[in-house]
């Protein structure tokens, strides 16, 4: 008894300060314990049933969480760039006259205005030089027109004409028109034209040339001659691209007359009525030839003339040309 009581102290001193568990069966009576709050100084909310939102007990009135004019100061964009300054604006045109001044500018600025674009150029365009192979007798024609000048003012020429080989020519003209542009695609044209073939005609001429919607190519004109004929001609082209280098081109010409011209073999009212599509293949973008048909009628009074002279006033032509440009 005595060796068992002596084996045993030591055990109770280690023992000593530490609380027995309770029995199984005894109910647990001690309080939980409280786990440290991760959000100790943060006031909690007022309802402590709302626990759904686990941002909900922060308090975020002491928290930078930045304003709309911080956000715009730092990634500014269209619905957010701040107003200019009051004095935007206030100082001369341009920033250089302010230490220089605008007379020693002025000779910059004009040398930068005319080499973007403000200064005269040369273009030169063939537009139909073909033959034309018909069943009774064959022809050639011409279409040519240019311009020298600048964006807004040109000198343009043109020359037309048609004939049947071993013959005179029937149709030859030439024009010089001064183009004032009066709008981003149209140039109000104004000159005179003279007839080299058959009797010697001068007119004068005013027209409209540029591009319509759907880029339809449009040259109009009305033809007062020095013996007072009035006549107007319409004509529209239209350019299909099939691949980069081979172009589908519809084309359309009217011609009308205010009177009978017999001399010119022109009846009053609708005169001439060209149409006909050409295929060309563009070798380069400055030469293309090309291959198409073209069906041209004599109207009315025109169609008269022309069977006196011994002329079908319907003509189918199947022509082969070349278009160029530079």
């Amino acid at each position: 008894m005595l060796g068992a009581a002596l084996f045993a102290m030591p055990v109770a001193a280690q023992h000593a300060g530490h609380t027995a568990p309770a029995p199984a069966s005894a109910p647990n009576t001690a309080p939980p314990l409280t786990p440290v709050d991760p959000h100790t100084g943060h006031a909690m909310p007022a309802d402590p049933a709302d626990t759904n939102d686990p941002m909900a007990g922060m308090d975020h009135s002491h928290m930078n969480h930045g304003t709309a004019e911080d956000t715009a100061s730092v990634s500014p964009g269209p619905t957010m760039e701040t107003p200019p300054p009051p004095e935007a604006g206030s100082g001369p045109p341009r920033a250089a006259d302010a230490i220089w001044g605008a007379d020693a500018m002025r000779a910059s600025r004009d040398d930068l205005q005319r080499t973007h674009g403000d200064f005269n150029v040369f273009w030169f365009q063939a537009d139909r030089v073909e033959i034309q192979i018909r069943d009774n007798q064959n022809g050639y024609l011409w279409d040519l027109q240019g311009y020298y000048g600048g964006p807004t003012s040109r000198f343009w020429f043109k020359s037309e004409g048609e004939g049947s080989f071993g013959e005179r020519i029937e149709d030859a003209e030439v024009q010089a028109l001064y183009a004032r542009a009066v709008s981003p695609f149209w140039d109000l044209q104004a000159g005179i034209r003279q007839d080299v073939s058959g009797p010697s005609t001068t007119h004068a001429v005013v027209g409209v040339q540029g591009l319509a919607p759907y880029l339809f190519e449009v040259d109009a004109a009305l033809f007062l001659s020095h013996r007072g004929d009035l006549t107007a001609r319409f004509e529209a082209e239209l350019d299909q691209r099939i691949t980069q280098s081979l172009i589908l081109q519809p084309r359309a010409e009217v011609n009308l007359a205010a009177q009978d011209f017999p001399r010119l073999g022109i009846g009053a009212g609708l005169d001439k009525i060209e149409i006909g599509v050409r295929l060309r293949y563009e070798i380069i973008r400055e030469i293309a030839p090309y291959i198409g048909i073209e069906q041209s009628w004599r109207v009315g009074d025109s169609a008269d003339y022309a069977r006196a002279l011994g002329k079908d006033p319907s003509t189918t032509n199947y022509v082969v040309g070349i278009r160029f440009w530079f």
